[in-house]
């Protein structure tokens, strides 16, 4: 592991190598899994205030299912993570004509309608953020249903923390990234 302010690094995300392939896992992530998306207690709130601008994104279904259950439920963790439907999806996706999945949450963000791009676990996935005593690990998770995802990245060379730039400065900072960026170069040039 490797500090970096308040983070602890894992340095496979400085070696493994990412880019998301939607045309092939069709956004499997935003179905598989033992529940939703893990949620900020501030997210909630900001969900809570941007539902009307992100509503006309979602379907019927889940917008039925929202508003019977909720934005958001407790984990097995006691943490909060999104809805889903039975059927397990997000209750914030919407599936195009071709079978992906997309973010009613970044849909809305990208039409200007509104400033919350999507929850920052989604954003920084594969990277998953857990404390860990007064640190915040950023450890590489790996799962079978992003394959594609690793071959591209490898095809093309592409480091998780790279791919990952703007999740990693809108939750850190530019400054923090550039660090970071410093610091995989030093660590991967030892290597060599």
């Amino acid at each position: 592991m490797i500090i970096l302010g308040e983070q602890l690094i894992s340095e496979d995300i400085f070696e493994k190598q990412f880019i998301c392939n939607l045309n092939k896992c069709k956004g499997a992530c935003c179905v598989e899994g033992d529940a939703g998306a893990p949620v900020l207690a501030e997210e909630v709130e900001i969900l809570k205030q941007e539902w009307p601008k992100i509503k006309p994104f979602l379907t019927a279904e889940s917008i039925a299912d929202i508003q019977k259950r909720g934005f958001v439920e407790k984990d097995e963790d006691d943490e909060w993570v999104t809805t889903c439907l039975p059927t397990g999806e997000c209750n914030f996706v919407n599936r195009d004509a071709n079978g992906q999945l997309h973010c009613g949450i970044e849909q809305a963000w990208k039409a200007g309608d509104t400033h919350f791009q999507k929850p920052i676990s989604c954003h920084l996935y594969p990277i998953r953020a857990i404390k860990i005593g007064d640190f915040e690990g950023l450890n590489y998770h790996q799962w079978s249903i992003c394959k594609d995802a690793c071959e591209l990245g490898k095809k093309e060379g592409v480091p998780v923390y790279r791919f990952l730039q703007t999740a990693l400065e809108r939750k850190y900072g530019k400054a923090w990234y550039q660090e970071l960026e410093e610091i995989a170069q030093a660590y991967l040039g030892a290597k060599e």
